[in-house]
């Protein structure tokens, strides 16, 4: 049976093709994919997409696109290596001469990666066929690699210019096959991170496949295992095939303390280790939340219905937004989507936020995400690009959405800018009053410089990280094997209560703290500020105009507070499922210390190789470090990754001295630790595209040695010792601040653990004047 897709709503009906449609569907013929059904995601597979010639057939030099969406990493097709993966071929049943290439760029968004086949010399008629056969095996190649990540209807989705006119019209119904997990092959519990003495709390599992799906392939009994006191907890935990996702409920830990838990399989090895569940009674607790993504209505995949309960009940996220690209919303789905939020919406279980991204192009602006306490609120468009008619409350740049919002009296929005295709242009458009935070770490990359750009600016915001994720996996969002290079982020909000207001207010205040996201995203993380004489704090900007202050004799992160006279002492505790590496303590633009959580005598036999950076602010920011390193008079024992997400980007040894690897970064950070056979012998030898050293292996010390490659943006590589283990999970320390007289002093932590998350406190901002 043929498995196709129909569009059936409105919204989405343009999304592929122009917008004129003067051939009737009847007569645009047909298309249909061999085989059909379920593939598992990243998988080699074969198929034939025939398409039958309708009512016109095709005339000389009309044309057909098969076309992938944006966020597919399937793999390119290629037409010249028949051994080769993904190899394509396409012909015409009546012998007529096509032209095929292959442009990733070649049709309207989404739909961007296309097979253009042009009839070259001859025409179709009506029942005449051109066959393609993606992933050829018959001369030995391995097939064509599915994309990384699932979804229920993957098109192949076939246009047709059959007058050979330039005007391409999508057939009414569409090859689709569907993508699905495989066996997992680990697994990821997740406990809240702060709960109260007594308060009841669940853990919850899931199984993820080798591109970090969710499965529904899990066949598996642990033992579990609680560190500290937990009552409720069973012996074991069973996971049976069908269900994505097992919780267990009803947990109680009656006392303050930490708890955490383990499961192991049937050999006693660790299966999973929870985040840490921190067991106080505290005034303001701790959700997470992915605020910052796009469903398959615009640029993302599937349906927006199923992208709030993949972060509800997958992901286990306490709260998400939508923000799809404002071009492409219709009033229709902007209606739609508001009826989804509501539904989602449920006041101490998950918060589901209505929104938008205004994607205005950077000169402009740039994109800003826009977040409304309630339903049916006006969407103000940053253009109409893909969209015929709507609402006439077009805002064609940053700076006029935000004076829309003050005209109409709409300060309960909140909005932030962030950094994807479109980079927010902070210089260019800012306004404190709607404007909370910028977004430092997504999918996309890691972006400090847009905190740099607020702080050097004189701005007062706080600090988000969210995935922007375009593969229908909020609040466990991977990169997969496309352009994005990083795991998506997750956002931590400090507040009283799980519900649209407690977490709207916390955005306005600025409580909260992003991180890299992934398994050990999940850290808890406190800053706090003493002073010795009372200051006034305020949580709006008084630079704005008038703001309401209070007295205080502390601070939290993202709190403003005037501090005429007297002494300012910090208090950061940082708890963690991995290793914490080290604090990372700044004060606006300067990096101030580096608290490493572990001394000189702690140093090992390992040596990490560090690279971190970006090209440039825009969609090209990837930056190669494609490499090698040797010893000499020395041998490697082992070498281990860090921040490889992509598995077409690999390190491996090539004998003895030497390792290889391809990677690359989107202004993050990766790299490779090896362990020697002496740590004090010999000379290491590092071959990247940017960077060619040698360094002498005993001279490798505790601060390390840098190579600075900077361009517009910082490109580092560096190269350190770091302990062979037993580093800690946690750290604690305090600092007597030295506050500036004039100017903001913007104190804030850059957390980094062992494994490579890293997470980003929104600055408490102290000033004298």
């Amino acid at each position: 049976m043929n498995h196709s897709a129909k569009t059936e709503k409105p919204w989405t009906a343009i999304n592929s093709g122009v917008i004129r449609a003067p051939i009737g569907a009847e007569h645009l013929g047909h298309a249909v994919i061999d085989p059909s059904g379920a593939f598992e995601a990243g998988s080699y597979a074969s198929f034939t997409l025939t398409y039958t010639a309708g009512t016109f057939g095709i005339d000389d030099s009309g044309s057909l696109r098969v076309c992938f969406r944006f966020a597919s990493d399937q793999s390119s097709p290629q037409f010249d290596d028949p051994k080769g993966a993904n190899y394509c071929t396409v012909e015409a049943s009546n012998g007529a001469v096509l032209q095929v290439r292959f442009d990733p760029k070649g049709n309207v968004r989404p739909w961007d990666r296309t097979i253009w086949i042009k009839v070259a010399k001859g025409y179709l008629q009506e029942g005449d066929r051109i066959t393609i056969r993606f992933g050829v095996t018959d001369h030995g190649g391995p097939g064509m690699r599915l994309q990384t990540f699932c979804e229920e209807n993957f098109e192949f989705r076939v246009l047709v210019d059959p007058i050979a006119t330039f005007n391409f019209q999508t057939l009414p119904v569409q090859p689709s096959i569907a993508i699905v997990p495989g066996r997992p092959e680990r697994f990821v519990a997740v406990l809240p991170t702060l709960k109260r003495p007594g308060e009841r709390f669940a853990l919850k599992v899931r199984g993820e496949d080798k591109w970090d799906n969710p499965s529904n392939r899990c066949n598996a009994i642990f033992t579990v295992e609680a560190e500290g006191r937990i009552e409720g907890l069973p012996q074991t935990l069973t996971l049976s095939e069908g269900p994505y996702a097992f919780e267990i409920d009803d947990l109680v830990s009656p006392e303050p303390g930490r708890v955490a838990i383990t499961l192991k399989d049937e050999r006693g090895n660790v299966a999973a280790r929870s985040n840490p569940l921190i067991i106080e009674d505290r005034p303001l607790m701790h959700f997470w939340g992915d605020m910052h993504g796009q469903s398959g209505e615009t640029i993302g995949t599937g349906s927006a219905e199923d992208y709030f309960a993949f972060a509800r009940d997958r992901a286990f996220v306490d709260a998400c937004g939508h923000q799809g690209n404002d071009f492409q919303i219709t009033d229709a789905f902007w209606e739609e989507l508001n009826a989804i939020t509501a539904r989602f919406d449920a006041p101490g279980r998950f918060v589901a936020m209505p929104g938008y991204e205004w994607s205005g192009n950077t000169a402009l602006g740039g994109d800003r995400n826009v977040f409304f306490p309630d339903e049916n609120r006006i969407i103000r468009r940053s253009s109409k690009a893909l969209i015929e008619g709507g609402a006439d409350t077009d805002c064609t740049t940053a700076n006029d959405l935000f004076e829309a919002f003050a005209e109409n009296r709409e300060f309960d929005v909140v909005c932030y800018a962030h950094c994807g295709g479109r980079y927010a242009d902070i210089a260019v458009a800012h306004d404190g009053r709607f404007e909370k935070s910028v977004e430092v770490h997504s999918s996309w990359g890691t972006f400090e410089w847009l905190l740099a750009d607020a702080l050097r600016l004189g701005y007062r915001v706080g600090v988000v990280a969210n995935s922007d994720g375009h593969k229908g996996r909020p609040g466990a969002s991977y990169p997969g094997a496309g352009k994005f290079g990083a795991i998506g982020g997750l956002t931590c909000f400090l507040t009283t209560e799980l519900s649209r207001a407690a977490l709207l207010d916390a955005m306005r205040k600025r409580h909260h703290y992003g991180t890299s996201g992934g398994h050990s995203g999940r850290m808890a993380i406190d800053l706090a500020v003493a002073f010795d004489r009372p200051g006034t704090l305020y949580h709006d900007d008084p630079k704005l105009g008038p703001a309401e202050g209070i007295a205080t004799t502390s601070a939290m992160m993202g709190d403003i507070v005037h501090l005429p006279e007297g002494k300012a002492r910090l208090s950061v505790s940082v708890l963690a499922r991995a290793p914490v590496l080290k604090v990372g303590l700044f004060n606006g633009l300067e990096h101030v210390e580096t608290i490493r959580n572990y001394k000189r005598e702690d140093l090992g036999n390992r040596i990490r190789i560090r690279w971190e950076g970006a090209e440039y602010r825009g969609r090209f920011r990837q930056v190669t470090w494609d490499g090698k390193a040797s010893v000499f008079e020395n041998s490697i024992v082992s070498a281990s990754p860090l921040n490889f997400f992509n598995h077409d980007k690999t390190v491996a040894l090539a004998g003895p001295r030497d390792v290889e690897w391809k990677a690359q970064t989107t202004g993050n950070f990766g790299g490779v630790d090896l362990v020697l056979e002496n740590g004090s012998e010999g000379t290491l030898s590092v071959r990247t595209p940017l960077v060619e050293a040698e360094l002498s292996v005993a001279e490798i010390g505790f601060e390390g040695v840098s190579f600075d490659k900077s361009g517009e943006l910082p490109r580092i590589l560096s190269v350190t010792r770091l302990p062979d283990a037993g580093i800690a999970t946690d750290i604690a320390f305090t600092r007597d601040l030295a506050v500036r007289k004039s100017g903001d002093n913007a104190w804030y932590i850059r957390v980094e653990l062992e494994d490579g998350t890293t997470a980003w406190t929104s600055p408490v901002y102290l000033f004298r004047e």
